[in-house]
């Protein structure tokens, strides 16, 4: 599990408390339930509003991948594939059917069996990169439900702020009152701004990047099994995923569920 959104979360809330007591002021008190509950499931419910409840519920899914994820072995793709293209140059494409086995990625094992099964070039390309369309198109719903989040939550916040001002007029014949009434009423701001820029917005970015590095990842595959059934040369195919690998740049975690 790659730390960094748990550490950057720690982090972000480390500074928001530490100024906070620097300042004189008790981290308590912006634990106010009635604010809570109206940013975290208003904003859901809004965001739910724009979406599809197979929406909502992938997108639920991905957040977990963003906080499981495990960076992905881009070498670990690539040793395989020149192993295969290594047997296949010395026996042929079909000499591959015995080692299917041995493959534990299932997009790589589909695209190498559909290789040694004798799929056109054009039809294998266009039914694994089908694969990787539908894996970027779930990772933009995925993250949008949150970069959504991000974009409700500080209107959903004034909301609150303007009920909570209600509640103070309704109570100016007692002046004691007042003072926690109005600074309970500015909890809602706090959290619906606090959430959008600590929470959701971070969230979305980070669901992007786990599910570009993934779709990365899977075009790496494409590139090798086209290659291998093509006949490239092993040190050609090791070669050119390498510099593949490299345009990929700092990758995120692979396994996230769709």
């Amino acid at each position: 599990m790659d730390p960094a959104t748990i550490v950057g979360l720690f982090v972000a809330f480390g500074a928001i408390i530490g100024s906070m007591i620097m300042e004189g002021g008790n981290p308590l008190a912006i634990i106010a339930p009635p604010a809570l509950v109206l940013i975290f499931v208003g904003t859901t419910g809004a965001c739910m509003a724009g979406s599809t409840l197979p929406g909502t519920i992938g997108s639920m899914k991905w957040l977990i991948a963003g906080f499981t994820g495990k960076k992905p072995d881009l070498e670990g793709v690539i040793e395989p594939l020149v192993k295969m293209a290594e047997k296949a140059r010395r026996e042929g494409l079909l000499a591959l059917e015995s080692e299917m086995e041995t493959i534990v990625d299932p997009f790589m094992k589909k695209g190498l069996q559909m290789a040694v099964d004798g799929t056109d070039p054009d039809d294998l390309y266009e039914i694994l990169s089908s694969e990787v369309k539908a894996k970027k198109a779930a990772v933009t719903q995925g993250a949008s439900f949150w970069n959504d989040a991000g974009g409700y939550s500080p209107t959903i916040g004034i909301i609150g702020t303007v009920l909570g001002l209600i509640h103070v007029l309704e109570n100016l014949s007692q002046p004691a009152k007042l003072g926690h009434l109005i600074a309970g009423a500015f909890v809602a701001t706090l959290w619906g701004v606090l959430s959008a820029n600590v929470m959701f917005l971070p969230w979305g970015k980070r669901i992007k990047l786990i599910g570009m590095a993934e779709a990365a990842r899977m075009e790496l595959i494409i590139d090798g099994v086209l290659a291998i059934q093509a006949g490239a040369n092993p040190r050609v195919v090791a070669t050119k995923l390498k510099s593949k690998m490299v345009h990929t740049g700092p990758a995120a975690p692979a396994e996230a569920a769709a």
